[in-house]
């Protein structure tokens, strides 16, 4: 799966009321796909979503988690494992892309796997 294409074909022309969220008149390709909020959008029209949980079983390599704190987050859940068994996440929250035992530490509002082969996306940009 190209999450990419696929988020441009679905989401653009869809994208009328996240719009309103960044004060725009009209949507903007070369950013769209990277606003957290569109993301969370697509993954429910697209059916993606997993019942969020506090067990770290429900967590598999290559789930994505949307979150918030001072602004929307999305994170990639690694392959890899802290010692206490909690997945380890990827992500980047302004000091450069880390992998951190930060799953739970923020207020979740999504979680979603999508399609395929191992659940891994071809493009994730």
């Amino acid at each position: 799966m190209n999450l990419h294409n696929s988020f441009m074909r679905t989401c653009l022309r869809r994208l009328t009321r996240t719009r309103k969220n960044w004060s725009l008149n009209k949507t903007d390709k070369n950013i769209e796909h990277r606003r957290v909020p569109n993301l969370h959008r697509f993954f429910e029209w697209r059916q993606f979503e997993v019942n969020s949980s506090e067990s770290t079983a429900a967590y598999q390599p290559v789930d994505l988690v949307t979150s918030v704190g001072n602004r929307p987050h999305i994170m990639i859940v690694s392959d890899r494992k802290s010692a206490d068994d909690t997945p380890l996440i990827i992500h980047n929250i302004g000091s450069g892309t880390k992998e951190e035992n930060r799953l739970f530490e923020f207020e979740m509002t999504g979680h979603y796997r999508l399609p395929g082969k191992q659940n891994r996306p071809s493009v994730i940009e």
